[in-house]
């Protein structure tokens, strides 16, 4: 349920895009810091996107420095960093860890049981910094969990599950800007769950799983039903999002929610276009 959260590259501006770059090296070098190797295994672009957001919201001093990764070996690269990325991390190894436990008890997943495990130390000492909120994301997660067992088709429902989790996330602390962010991550959550089982429909079709859209996917109207409702989710998550005072890196942000969260939404539909 991640990855949907990203940029339009051939709309964004080339200094845009590299300090993009920079601040998902960071997110990577975050997790590395605070939670070893096996921690930047979960890195992903949804939470790089709230760090950016943060970042811009509170705008502190970044910490740039040049590292060598082992992905590009041949050049140094360019890496911010900031208290934002550092608490992005955090919530990255939270949903990862709680992503594995649903694989454990959905499919028994063994891989998912050892790598669980592996993060089960981190995930302690996060559950500890921030008990409230990682005691919400389980409560959300749980009822996620008995939405899907009980075979809920009530969109709102399902989906404003996990539009809780994004936007306990998304609220960094109790400030002015808390409302706003809450119901921008609200339906920025919405759009994830959704998006991601408008892409999985078939796989979970054929494989006789939970999917809010199995009912759906029939029909003519199927890609554009959908795209009504992502719309409508964007829309009420971008209302938010200008409401908030941002400045800094607002143009990175506004490709990302405006224009880079379509481009999976435009790969699926071709991709199904293509096999018809």
């Amino acid at each position: 349920m991640f990855g949907y959260v990203v940029i339009n590259k051939p709309e964004l501006k080339i200094k845009d895009y590299d300090k993009y770059q920079e601040y998902y090296c960071g997110l990577c070098q975050s997790l590395k810091q605070n939670h070893g190797r096996r921690g930047q295994l979960t890195l992903n672009y949804d939470l790089n996107f709230v760090g950016i957001l943060l970042t811009s919201l509170y705008e502190p001093t970044d910490k740039q420095y040049l590292i060598r990764c082992p992905l590009h070996p041949f050049y140094k690269k360019s890496v911010r960093t900031n208290q934002y990325m550092d608490y992005v991390s955090d919530m990255n190894i939270v949903l990862t860890y709680y992503k594995l436990e649903d694989d454990v008890l959905d499919e028994n997943s063994l891989k998912s049981k050892a790598y669980k495990q592996l993060l089960k130390k981190e995930f302690k000492k996060i559950k500890t910094k921030y008990p409230d909120k990682v005691k919400k994301i389980k409560e959300y997660l749980d009822q996620i969990h008995y939405l899907e067992k009980s075979h809920c088709l009530d969109l709102d429902e399902i989906a404003g599950q996990f539009g809780h989790i994004m936007a306990n996330i998304c609220v960094y602390q109790e400030d002015v800007f808390k409302d706003d962010l809450y119901q921008m991550g609200f339906y920025l959550g919405k759009f994830i769950y959704l998006i991601d089982a408008f892409e999985d429909v078939e796989e979970d079709i054929k494989k006789e799983t939970y999917n809010p859209f199995k009912k759906k996917f029939k029909d003519d109207h199927f890609q554009e039903y959908c795209f009504n409702i992502l719309e409508m989710m964007i829309s009420r998550s971008s209302f938010y999002f200008e409401k908030l005072p941002l400045i800094e890196n607002v143009e990175l942000l506004r490709n990302i929610i405006y224009s880079g969260i379509w481009t999976k939404f435009e790969l699926i539909k071709k991709k199904r276009m293509e096999e018809k």
